[in-house]
């Protein structure tokens, strides 16, 4: 659907909604978003947000959520239950020509982490997030199941975690790191716990900040019925930390103090193991939605260059579950290992596929970037990072192979073997050597696919020799 046949729909729409027809202005599509859209805009003196699927519901598939309508009603029954949610307005119908989505108010604030973290104007709602976070997690943990909308799924740790290393099966993949993860999050299940409503992807990037703390929690489409433990380990996984992989919570808070809020505001106590387990597995978790974003790609139903790029940030998963697994691992980990960062080699003769790369490089920064806004401007800068991966893949991935293949072939191991044993217990990271291989594949692949991550330096700093 072309922009203007977009917004005069959605003018028809409004008109019918509110009752009279005004004009409708600024109509602009949010940066981000790899499931559903955000289109923000005016109708009159409403300041308003429309979020939909993209392709006007042909969407993912296979990222389980909740309907577009059940997603409405949750957010409108967590604002009457005190949660600070933006108020809900309408829920678009066939008949509106707009796809499956929702209307709702638009609320001042930021939402990018970069924008917030370390931003002297943020700095008293930085001070008081871990504390918000907590009581607004508190609430939605209250909400009457009774009143939830019915499609809203139920799921324990036991239910979730085979429902994910399914999905991880599906795809075909053998990551040992994951094969490690998948094995010790089995032997150290916990048991059963009184299940809550939880929001399923509470994090910094679905939090609308404003200068005092917290104006809006937004995108409740993976909300389901669980174990609250899983929302508050949610929020410290090392993806949502952002620039700041030191700081646990968000990357604004240490996990003590997002706990001692929590259960102050709950009145209950949060149990320090269940909720280790649930960090361990929200990491992985996200490592699997890494491996769907490709699989959606792949069938076609998105194209999107942001969810293909998405799909190569595995080796992020990869590094912050070793990290985690540290504490774990007694003697091994204390181990450092020799290792830095290798520098891009400069060519002649012809021209080589990195110096290519380059120039693509070059030419996103110097004349799309600089004449690009709004969505145009974000994929501008997705796919510089795209070009980037390439390049460095084309300049350092063939030296990791071999470098690879050499400590294989040291610890007598075929790739298949290695995954293997991890998945069986027959093989352990306790193991000097194989730690040492897992944790330099680890830094070879990340400072290939993305070697600005914040785990990149934690983990150069926790592993290596001066």
């Amino acid at each position: 659907m072309s922009k203007p046949d977009f917004e005069a729909k959605l003018a028809v729409y409004c008109s019918r909604l509110f009752g009279q027809p005004l004009a409708l202005s600024g109509l602009r599509r949010l940066s981000g978003g790899a499931n559903m859209e955000s289109w923000a805009f005016d109708y009159g003196a409403r300041e308003l947000v429309l979020r939909r699927m993209p392709g006007a519901g042909e969407g993912e598939k296979q990222v389980p959520r909740i309907s577009i309508e059940s997603e409405a009603r949750l957010i409108a029954l967590a604002g009457e239950h005190g949660v600070i949610a933006p108020a809900m307005l309408g829920i678009l119908a066939p008949e509106d020509g707009l796809g499956e989505g929702f209307l709702m108010a638009r609320i001042g604030g930021e939402t990018m982490p970069h924008k917030i973290l370390g931003n002297p104007q943020f700095a008293a709602a930085e001070q008081a997030l871990a504390r918000q976070c907590a009581q607004e997690l508190a609430k939605i943990h209250a909400l009457p199941i009774a009143a939830l909308p019915d499609d809203l799924p139920e799921a324990d740790a036991a239910a979730l975690l085979a429902d994910t290393r399914r999905r991880y099966d599906d795809h075909g993949a053998r990551i040992p790191v994951f094969e490690f993860a998948f094995r010790w999050l089995a032997d150290t299940l916990p048991a059963p716990s009184e299940l809550s409503p939880l929001h399923g992807d509470f994090r910094m990037g679905n939090l609308m900040i404003g200068e005092e703390g917290i104006t809006a929690i937004l995108d409740w489409e993976l909300a389901h019925i669980g174990d609250p433990a899983q929302d508050l380990a949610y929020l410290c996984t090392p993806s949502w930390r952002f620039t700041r992989h030191e700081k646990p919570v968000g990357g604004f808070a240490e996990i003590d103090d997002l706990l001692a809020a929590y259960e102050t505001a709950s009145g209950t106590t949060v149990n320090r193991k269940r909720f280790r387990w649930w960090l361990v597995y929200s990491t992985l978790w996200w490592g699997i939605v890494c491996l769907d974003m490709a699989g959606i790609w792949r069938t076609g139903a998105d194209r999107s260059l942001e969810r293909a790029v998405i799909g190569k940030r595995v080796s992020e998963v990869e590094v912050d579950l070793l990290l985690l697994f540290s504490p774990l691992l007694d003697d091994a980990a204390a181990r450092k290992i020799a290792w830095q960062l290798p520098s891009i080699p400069s060519f002649t003769g012809e021209m080589h596929d990195a110096e290519l790369l380059e120039a693509l490089m070059d030419w996103d920064s110097d004349f799309v970037v600089p004449n690009a806004e709004g969505h145009d401007l974000f994929q501008a800068r997705v796919a510089r990072n795209a070009i980037g991966m390439l390049h460095r893949q084309a300049t350092l991935g063939g030296d990791f192979a071999i470098r690879e293949a050499r400590r294989l072939d040291g610890l007598g191991l075929t790739p298949d073997q290695l995954c293997e044993g991890l998945a069986s217990g027959e093989l352990s990271p306790e193991t000097p050597e194989l730690l040492a291989h897992l944790r330099l594949t680890a830094l070879e692949r990340l400072s290939i696919h993305q070697p600005k991550y914040p785990g990149l330096a934690t983990a150069l700093d926790k592993w290596t020799s001066a």
